[in-house]
């Protein structure tokens, strides 16, 4: 009994020591001067005359490909569609101040992990609801087509799968930005097994962890609070199928579609398979990446360059019963 009262004494002394370091970072973080504007082309374009299009053009050059005409650019100017998906954000996404705001914090929070991160232009626009291409982020530039952050049940998305557009909403937007980085960041060799891509998901979820902090779990994954409970309860079980059908090692290329793939939900060939949301296997990474932070001194940059089966192996991970 007194054994178990000094283990207990000992993980909230540990605990507390924790968060107030963590509130010493937020705190630094927050000291970070970020001059951030954000540059509405979607506004621009839509309030343009055609004789403003040489000015657009220079304005925003990577925008205009050389092999489409002006021609085409007019029409779209006068093109009622465009009027209509121009309409739409502005009375779902009108008020821009939330994601100005957690764009400024992202900001801080990359400044802070990675000293040679410049602040990029913020460019906002529509692309007739490419869902597959929401956020493109370079070196200098980050292109926001807030078309495809309108509502999970918007018009729009009729033909999309539902799947899809449950984070085509427009608190999604910061965790879009915040995942081009993480791909851009991760070093990982090409990918061959199954634990591959579930610690190279763990990764970029765990890069979420620090960069946008004021974002819940369920954000950072993109899951429904059912689903995140979901993961949760079964990851013990989920652990205990993956560790039992000797999938961590496999190199079975159909793996990854079953387990960490955007889907519906994840195919085990079990009847929970339709209670399940998709993508546990990213949720099982994500919690060995933790445990290795944890239970390891390791820097993030430095850790997003690590080998995943060192990763694993130095993880202790252990799912809570």
């Amino acid at each position: 009994m007194i054994v178990n009262r000094i283990v207990w004494v000992l993980i909230l002394f540990l605990a507390v020591v924790s968060c107030g370091k963590e509130d010493k970072i937020e705190s630094e973080i927050a000291e970070i001067e970020i001059d951030l504007l954000i540059e509405r082309f979607d506004r621009a374009f839509n309030q343009a005359e055609p004789e403003d299009l040489p000015k657009l053009k220079s304005a925003f050059p990577f925008l205009f490909s050389k092999r489409i005409p002006d021609s085409v650019w007019l029409y779209r100017m006068k093109d009622t569609l465009q009027e209509h998906l121009f309409e739409e954000v502005q009375s779902h996404i009108g008020n821009f101040e939330t994601v100005e705001t957690e764009l400024l914090r992202l900001f801080q929070h990359l400044k802070y992990y990675d000293k040679s991160f410049s602040v990029p232009r913020v460019i906002t626009l529509t692309n007739d609801v490419d869902y597959r291409n929401k956020v493109i982020v370079t070196d200098t530039i980050v292109l926001i087509a807030l078309d495809n952050f309108l509502g999970s049940e918007h018009e729009f998305y009729g033909d999309i799968p539902r799947y899809k557009t449950q984070n085509m909403v427009p608190e999604q937007i910061v965790p879009s930005v915040a995942t081009s980085y993480a791909e851009r960041s991760i070093y990982q060799a090409q990918k061959k097994t199954l634990l591959d891509d579930m610690v190279f998901f763990g990764k970029q979820l765990y890069f979420l962890d620090k960069m946008i902090p004021f974002k819940t779990d369920e954000e950072k994954i993109g899951y429904t609070p059912t689903q995140l409970q979901f993961a949760k309860l079964n990851e013990a079980q989920i652990w205990t199928h993956l560790i039992e059908n000797e999938y961590l090692f496999s190199t079975d290329s159909s793996l990854p579609a079953r387990f960490v793939a955007d889907a519906p939900f994840t195919k085990f060939y079990l009847e929970l398979d339709r209670e399940s949301p998709g993508r546990l296997g990213r949720y099982i990474g994500w919690q060995i990446v933790r445990a290795y932070m944890q239970n390891n001194d390791v820097s993030l940059m430095d850790m997003l360059k690590t080998d995943p089966t060192e990763i694993f192996n130095k993880s202790n991970y252990k799912p809570p019963k």
